[in-house]
């Protein structure tokens, strides 16, 4: 024989009757009518093969299996509703993607992605770190909502722009810069700061070789720091291990780059939330003040 499942629509009524203590009114609390509240306490008694209420007074009032049923049927009832409240409120009502330098991708963005995670649960965040060049193909072909992106200044107009100033860096204990053929550390093909530095370079007449390649910023600072090679790096970005090097080693300032932000036109209010959070993060990180 099949256990009989309880239908919370035959629970919910029967939980009406016994509150209200009636059918009439018991069907205007869960909006039916008198019959169809009765039929469903005349469905249930009949799953449940035992009486439940005791219709013989002036108001209905449950049996003792009734009784029991009650604390149960509360219950369950109460539970559906938490999973129903709990799963709306965890529901997706939008996504925002974002795509990010890599310089931005941690310590520097992750606070401000938290915070704005809090304020907005109903919002999933999708957030891409990688080579500037690519981002911005990839805002132009629609893959983001919003994207931070490094570029030789004035290239494009976005919505604020920073200067980045930067600096040659080499090893502080472990210098390479005197080398005959200069080993560079750098980002993979495509890379602006990798691009930067070899026409640097190459217009100053200087060899160089490639002496260490990683997509990782990290990477990349510690090969600097222990001696790999000489990188163009935002100045800020610099380590303890690092020594900057300056135009009595031979090597020129370069004009600075520029940190842009670009938010689509079209971008819903959540987007432009976002990006104005990513502004102020800019505004405290990047000197001097941004235009734009």
């Amino acid at each position: 024989m099949i256990d009989p499942m309880l239908d919370p629509v035959l629970l919910k009524s029967f939980v009406a009757v016994v509150e209200s203590g009636s059918f009439t009114r018991a069907g205007d609390r869960v909006h039916l009518s008198q019959s169809t509240v009765s039929q469903h306490l005349r469905r249930l008694e009949e799953q449940l093969g035992s009486e439940l209420l005791d219709r013989s007074g002036r108001y209905v009032v449950t049996t003792e299996s009734g009784a029991r049923l009650l604390v149960h049927a509360r219950r369950l009832l109460a539970l559906m509703e938490d999973a129903v409240a709990e799963l709306r409120e965890g529901q997706v009502q939008g996504e925002i993607q974002l795509g990010v330098p890599e310089d931005f991708a941690a310590d520097l963005l992750t606070p401000v992605l938290a915070a704005f995670a809090r304020d907005n649960p109903a919002i999933r965040l999708e957030v891409s770190s990688g080579l500037s060049n690519t981002l911005w193909q990839q805002f132009c072909a629609g893959s983001y909502d919003l994207v931070l992106v490094k570029q030789r200044q004035g290239h494009t107009v976005g919505d604020a722009a920073w200067p980045e100033p930067l600096a040659w860096l080499d090893s502080r204990e472990h210098p390479t810069w005197q080398r005959d053929i200069l080993p560079l550390v750098v980002f993979p093909v495509g890379g602006l700061y990798r691009d930067e530095m070899i026409h640097a370079l190459e217009s100053s007449g200087r060899r160089w070789r490639i002496g260490y390649s990683s997509a990782s910023l990290a990477s990349v600072r510690s090969a600097v720091a222990s001696g790999l090679g000489i990188s163009l790096l935002p100045a800020r970005l610099a380590l303890s291990g690092h020594r900057q090097l300056t135009d009595e080693d031979g090597f020129a300032a370069l004009p600075p780059l520029e940190l842009v932000l670009h938010t689509r036109q079209e971008a819903a209010q959540r987007v432009r939330d976002l990006a104005q959070r990513l502004r102020t993060l800019c505004d405290a990180v990047m000197q001097p003040e941004p235009r734009g």
